[in-house]
């Protein structure tokens, strides 16, 4: 399945997952979700105004974990939603939850200079 395209959130899959995380010339901040994980459900818009926001700054991008269950599985994801921060083409902070648009401002304030 190819990625999806429409929002200021892309859907990455294993395929895509190298140019658009990989080789991101800024940090990338992922969403690990699910259609039928209610938190995922109510966060994805906070994460759609802070990508839309930090576009500059900042790529966003979403991965199913249904339906990319190997990204999932390299990244240990075990509860979502989760987030991973890459920088430079490597993790460099992960947290699982869902927050209000503070805290997750406060988690990504290192990458957003």
């Amino acid at each position: 399945m190819a990625a999806k395209r429409g929002g200021p959130v892309d859907s990455v899959t294993e395929q895509t997952f190298p140019v658009r995380v990989l080789q991101a010339k800024r940090p990338v901040l992922i969403q690990f979700w699910a259609p039928w994980c209610g938190p995922c459900i109510r966060i994805t818009p906070v994460i759609e105004e802070l990508a839309a926001e930090r576009a500059g700054v900042l790529d966003v991008v979403k991965i199913n974990v249904d339906e990319q269950s190997g990204l999932a599985d390299r990244h240990t994801v075990s509860s979502i939603p989760a987030f991973v921060v890459y920088a430079d083409g490597v993790p460099a902070k992960a947290w699982t939850g869902a927050a209000p648009k503070p805290i997750l401002e406060r988690h990504l304030s290192a990458f957003l200079r």
